[in-house]
């Protein structure tokens, strides 16, 4: 992350000592008042807490709120969760990181500046993807691990930009927000090979939104270079894994209240901070 905002601020340093004369001739009204189609890359940061695992639902009533019981009344999850993406079968194999990882994304949006003046008012459609992938894992006493993971295919978004833009115009400072709608794929492994398990739900499209701000810097008369941070939060409570018999006896805890238990990540919501240095063409 550091190694991408560093890289955005040369970039930005860069462009600001080093302008060609197009640029400098350049009245305010000249910049960030018009159409412009842009690209981006990025590092994107899961954000997940320190409690997140699984959440059960064995009575089949659709609220995630059980435990796993034995036979003799026990929890069957009493090993733990972890935030992260099981090593193996136990709680004594660790777990693994959530991956955060690069993103991309293409956008065309149009600004206005305000009565020739520093304010900068804008819209803009970007579709967006990501690499980063969320994990949640729980394990139980059989021993045995069952790791949900997911992350954002694709999306696309609509938000409004208001920004400052002081002296030449040749600068702007924003803020930006607003929905978004994204794809996201979900995986699931796990060491029982007992039970029979069954993804609901997988690669649905679901509502977001996001916010964030950055600064944008025009180095020529049409081309701008920027650095910016996003916030992106994705409802994500339809996903779940259906756990059947299997090969598994009737005592089996999946089994015991209802025939059957449906499992997902305790927190139905994917979101992640993603760090851009970005590209434009200004028309």
């Amino acid at each position: 992350m550091s190694k991408l905002l560093t890289l955005s601020a040369a970039a930005l340093a860069t462009g600001a000592f080093a302008v060609p004369a197009m640029a400098q001739e350049t009245t305010p009204e000249d910049n960030f008042n018009g159409p412009y189609v842009a690209g981006a890359i990025s590092l994107d940061q899961i954000n997940s807490g320190r409690g997140d695992g699984l959440a059960f639902d064995t009575d089949g009533d659709g609220s995630f709120d059980n435990n796993v019981l034995t036979t003799t009344g026990a929890n069957a999850f009493s090993p733990g969760f972890c935030n992260g993406g099981a090593n193996g079968a136990t709680t004594g194999a660790g777990c693994m990181d959530d991956k955060n990882d690069l993103g991309y994304a293409g956008r065309i949006g149009f600004d206005k500046r305000l009565n020739g003046g520093s304010f900068v008012v804008g819209a803009l459609i970007e579709g967006a993807g990501s690499q980063a992938r969320d994990y949640s894992t729980g394990f139980s006493t059989t021993p045995a691990s069952y790791t949900a993971s997911r992350s954002l295919d694709y999306s696309a978004a609509a938000r409004l930009r208001a920004g400052w833009s002081p002296g030449d115009g040749r600068g702007l400072f924003y803020a930006t927000g607003g929905v978004a709608y994204g794809k996201i794929d979900h995986d699931f492994t796990t060491t029982n090979t007992a039970n029979s398990f069954t993804e609901n739900n997988d690669g649905d499209w679901q509502f977001g939104w996001q916010a964030g701000g950055g600064a944008e810097l025009m180095v020529t008369r049409n081309i701008s270079i920027g650095a910016e941070y996003l916030y992106s939060h994705y409802n994500d409570g339809d996903y779940s894994v259906g756990v059947t018999q299997g090969s598994a006896p009737a005592t089996n805890p999946f089994l015991l209240d209802s025939g059957q238990t449906n499992l997902r990540p305790s927190d139905d919501n994917l979101s992640f901070h993603s760090f851009r240095a970005t590209v434009g063409f200004h028309f």
